[in-house]
């Protein structure tokens, strides 16, 4: 099944663009060619910009304490299995110190290196980084995988309380909704939206199979769904066919 993730809020929507650049750091990390080491210092440098832009540091401590007292409120209950509700309380206890003692801003060490940051101004040129503009990164581009990844590595290390807490952040929104299966009449699907307290993330899921994909247009109101197909030269084309899709609106 492919999901589609949709966010109702600016906190939501940073942490689904740290998730997918991590995601490709990690991806790029386990290649040897340069030009994958290449690919993930860029994403790194993009994580620092996407921080520089969000002082996220408080934001995911309070959210993760916030989360480790409601899952302390579940002790006792007979339909919670206590050993994997100790390994999760665990967990957010680890990665809240970790976070809690990293001193600074987050990355703050990689900005203060003049080398990294010297190779980050030349990325932002189309084809600022090559061996004419930046000999030292030519030449440590040229040193063996096994140093180029030990030094991404030495430099995640700085990044990795952050992913932590957002990975748990977001697998805990992602299974806080209950999926409804339901029907886009001619790759259209509309719902008004209620209650208390509002969604602060939508997901979809259709069939691997569905020649189609999920545009939203959404806010705490209503939700717009409209599925598109790719055709000729990619051009997007409502799709004419009834979709079937599940539909979960999550919330912390």
């Amino acid at each position: 099944m492919a999901s589609y993730d949709y966010p109702f809020n600016e906190r939501v929507r940073t942490l689904l663009r740290l998730e997918d650049l991590f995601t490709k750091i990690f991806h790029y990390l386990e290649g040897d060619h340069e030009l994958n080491h290449h690919c993930a210092l860029i994403s790194i440098f993009q994580v620092l910009d996407v921080i520089d832009r969000a002082e996220l540091k408080n934001d995911l401590l309070q959210e993760l304490d916030r989360q480790k007292i409601v899952m302390e409120n579940l002790r006792g209950n007979p339909a919670i299995a206590e050993q994997i509700l100790d390994e999760v309380v665990s967990e957010i206890e680890q990665t809240t110190h970790a976070l809690r003692t990293t001193p600074g801003k987050i990355g703050q060490v990689l900005r203060d290196n003049e080398w990294l940051m010297g190779i980050k101004q030349r990325a932002v040129i189309p084809g600022g980084v090559c061996e004419f503009d930046v000999p030292s990164y030519h030449y440590w581009l040229g040193l063996s995988s096994e140093r180029r990844k030990q030094d991404l590595e030495s430099w995640l290390v700085y990044l990795t309380p952050l992913y932590d807490s957002l990975r748990i952040i977001l697998h805990i929104l992602r299974g806080s909704g209950v999926p409804t299966q339901l029907v886009a009449q001619q790759g259209t699907f509309q719902q008004m939206l209620g209650g208390a307290k509002p969604a602060q993330m939508l997901r979809i899921t259709v069939a691997d199979d569905l020649p189609c994909f999920p545009e939203v247009s959404a806010n705490k109101y209503a939700i717009n769904i409209r599925f598109n197909a790719l055709e000729g030269i990619l051009k997007p084309r409502q799709c004419e066919r009834d979709v079937v899709f599940e539909l979960t609106l999550c919330n912390l």
